[in-house]
């Protein structure tokens, strides 16, 4: 169906999670509460063996989608999930986070108003408001949107098109599918208002536990593997390395 002509178009949630009876709850009561009732909520567990599964149960009715089987780690269960979608937009909402009350009518409005983009950035609550998109910083950093979690929806042609999460990387997938997605095919995208803000990012999830040498090295490797010139590469490589020395000298001093 052509998104271009349709109103009130489906939007799919993809929550990932395991063994996170903490906070799983809020996340889907963040969705049941929505002011925007059109849309599904695909959960993909990693066979938990805490109390996730049966807060799954107690509330199975307003869950359109449960896939609970061993993965390969966070992108495989996103890859899982997106090829079960069957809505006109895909979003992600990791289990720690959760929705705002308007998050998918705001959504929804941005792609019925502008109909050429193919994705969105959303603002997000994490510390502080992120907002903005800026594609021009994409080859130089990963500050060029919000946050993929909460805040990222992209048509569902659109992610035919770039494809799935490349599970050759294990920290930074997402960086690569923007990469795809912005440089190498030249999709549309925007951001939301400052004040339209979509939900809250909790800090503390996967990123906050990955060495940062190993973030920065997979960084690189994205950035050579889809072409980017290595002289370039290797200039980014030596300035964020440096960059991250000085901030943990100013932080034990």
């Amino acid at each position: 169906m052509n998104l271009n002509s349709k109103k009130n178009p489906k939007i799919t949630i993809i929550t990932v999670v395991k063994n996170n009876e903490k906070f799983l709850e809020e996340n889907i009561n963040s969705l049941i509460n929505q002011t925007y009732k059109n849309y599904e909520h695909i959960i993909v567990d990693g066979l938990s063996t805490d109390k996730t599964m049966d807060i799954i149960k107690r509330h199975k009715n307003k869950i359109h989608k449960v896939i609970s089987q061993k993965d390969n780690g966070l992108y495989d269960a996103m890859n899982k999930g997106i090829k079960n979608a069957s809505g006109d937009i895909i979003g992600i909402l990791n289990s720690d986070d959760y929705f705002y009350k308007d998050a998918l009518n705001i959504v929804r409005n941005y792609f019925e108003s502008f109909t050429n983009i193919d994705f969105l950035f959303g603002s997000v609550f994490k510390d502080k408001i992120l907002h903005g998109y800026k594609p021009w910083k994409i080859k130089w950093t990963f500050g060029f949107y919000t946050t993929h979690s909460v805040g990222f929806f992209i048509k569902k042609n659109s992610q035919l098109k770039v494809g799935l999460y490349n599970l050759n990387y294990k920290y930074s997938s997402d960086y690569d599918l923007f990469y795809r997605m912005i440089v190498k095919l030249k999709m549309k995208g925007m951001a939301t208002k400052k004040n339209e803000v979509l939900g809250y990012f909790r800090p503390g999830g996967l990123s906050s536990k990955i060495k940062y040498i190993d973030f920065l090295n997979e960084n690189t490797q994205i950035r050579l593997n889809n072409g980017q010139n290595k002289i370039i590469v290797k200039i980014i490589y030596f300035l964020r390395y440096i960059k991250r020395i000085k901030q943990i000298y100013q932080e034990k001093n």
